[in-house]
């Protein structure tokens, strides 16, 4: 695994052994990792928020910068009983499982256009949430609109012409849709920004992971559709979000 560029190897060495219940299904994870697919695909599963979600073949794996996503929405919802929350581009579904087991109390949804991530996000949501097949908030049930407390969003925001500079774990194993963010990575912002206060209810949250470079052009988006937004930086997570209220 060393030899085929993985840079932490022991590390994933242990845990792939640690997951392997025989010597065959061993050599067969193994294989498949050196073969570059992405260790949570190999192993089933990635921690988010000290949680082990279900990752399956072909779908987005959750990063840890993504947490801030988590932080930022619990935040806004302090103090407000039984909210609802909606996860769109939502993948393994990891953001709303996360919020969920700090909230108990919450109403989760969740959306993604990828028929296979839908089916993972279920997995992961099962007995928490519903998972809602479709595009951004073309998925959500009518009965949703004007009730949301916050929408929270991992959308792609890497701009296309960058896609192929990606490692090739995320741009060969990982769905394009879940990627591609337009010509300067925030084409699913604005989208999102333009669908969403009709879900929110009044003086609701909308909460987009972004990039440094990116945050404004965010912020921009959201400020054109009525939001009073800001940036959230961490530092420990090397992550950055817009947090916008409506």
């Amino acid at each position: 695994m060393r030899a085929a560029g993985c840079v932490f190897a022991e590390d994933e060495a242990a845990l792939i052994a640690e997951a392997a219940g025989s010597p065959d299904e061993l050599e067969s994870m193994v294989r498949r990792r050196v073969s570059g697919l992405p260790l949570e695909q190999v192993l089933g599963w990635a921690e988010f928020c000290r949680l082990r979600i279900v990752v399956e073949p072909g779908v987005f794996v959750p990063r840890r910068r993504t947490e801030l996503l988590v932080e930022q929405t619990l935040a806004v919802l302090e103090g407000v009983p039984e909210p609802v929350v909606v996860e769109l581009c939502c993948g393994t579904g990891a953001v709303a499982a996360a919020v969920h087991h700090a909230r108990p109390d919450v109403e989760v949804h969740a959306s993604d256009i990828e028929p296979r991530a839908v089916h993972c996000a279920r997995r992961n949501l099962d007995g928490i949430g519903s998972v809602h097949e479709g595009d951004l908030t073309d998925a959500l049930p009518e009965e949703l609109a004007a009730r949301v407390d916050v929408i929270v969003v991992n959308a792609p925001y890497v701009p296309s012409d960058e896609i192929a500079m990606m490692p090739p774990e995320a741009r060969d194993h990982e769905p394009r849709v879940a990627l591609d963010g337009g010509a300067d990575g925030v084409d699913v912002h604005r989208r999102v920004a333009e669908q969403a206060p009709r879900w929110l209810r009044p003086g609701g949250h909308l909460v987009i992971e972004t990039s440094r470079r990116q945050a404004p052009l965010s912020v921009e988006a959201m400020t054109w559709h009525g939001f009073d937004a800001h940036v959230v930086r961490s530092d420990d997570l090397d992550a950055t979000a817009v947090i916008g209220r409506s």
